[in-house]
């Protein structure tokens, strides 16, 4: 029989005798699958960004200047229910994202964490590494690891860019997220 969490403010207890009697009662445990339906907003542009240059390569190639390749940069995205402006925040998209690619601007390294600030999964997270090549329609990413709600998440998050503005690089990102947890 599986345990329910305790809950400590709204949130799942973290403490390490709470942590270790999770795992006592894990090997009775069911999987579960989450699926989540969430739009991120990557704001590069204007007085107030999400994404900021961390660190950019010096090169002696037209061709790798031409990428961007080796620019880092880190991010903090709002994570809203649609993808309206208005729409309500539940919590922010934060890491970091490389150019990796000397012939092709649109591949990136990401390691990223969803990290949920209301709602059901408040104080939870969900982990991403992966590569994203951002102009194909569909992306596959692959979830690594999660916290609290997430313990132990595996999956697959599949995203799409609704909007990209061409003139700001602002984009608004659609996220499909498949989520086997305890």
């Amino acid at each position: 029989m599986a345990t329910v969490p305790l809950m400590v403010h709204g949130s799942i207890d973290q403490s390490p005798e709470a942590i270790e009697k999770w795992f006592d009662d894990l090997p009775q445990a069911k999987p579960k699958l989450t699926k989540l339906h969430l739009y991120i907003r990557d704001i590069v542009s204007g007085g107030n960004p999400t994404v900021v240059q961390i660190a950019e390569a010096k090169f002696n190639t037209r061709k790798s200047m031409a990428t961007g390749f080796g620019g880092t940069f880190a991010f903090d995205d709002p994570i809203t229910t649609g993808p309206e402006f208005d729409s309500k925040i539940i919590g922010r998209a934060q890491g970091t994202y490389t150019r990796i690619s000397q012939s092709d601007s649109g591949v990136l390294m990401l390691a990223f964490n969803l990290v949920f600030t209301e709602g059901e999964y408040n104080g939870s997270t969900i982990s991403f590494l992966c590569t994203d090549s951002i102009f194909h329609k569909y992306r596959e990413l692959p979830i690594i690891g999660g916290s609290s709600f997430f313990r132990l998440a595996q999956g697959i998050a599949t995203e799409e860019t609704v909007n990209l503005d061409p003139a700001t690089g602002d984009a608004l990102v659609e996220y499909n997220v498949f989520i086997l947890h305890y």
